[in-house]
């Protein structure tokens, strides 16, 4: 009975520890976010002289900026 508490209260612990550590890194994603926009603002007044590897960022920034709306899209 002792060890059952013992074990018990060592998943608990380590259920607690693993939520806060989820809920600290929560919020990281949204300067990601503003970044990426504002890249994506750049891909869209992009110069048609511009060099191949601006070129393949915007495309590669266009087709992530897809497969996101994908993902978010309701399932049914």
């Amino acid at each position: 009975m002792k060890k059952l508490l013992s074990m018990l209260i060592a998943a608990t612990f380590a259920t607690v520890s693993a939520a806060a550590f989820a809920a600290a890194h929560g919020g990281a994603p949204k300067d990601a976010d503003k970044k990426m926009d504002e890249k994506m603002a750049a891909c869209k007044k992009l110069d048609p002289k511009a060099d191949d590897k601006m070129k393949a960022e915007c495309k590669k920034l266009m087709e992530e900026k897809k497969e996101e709306k994908k993902a978010e899209a309701p399932k049914k």
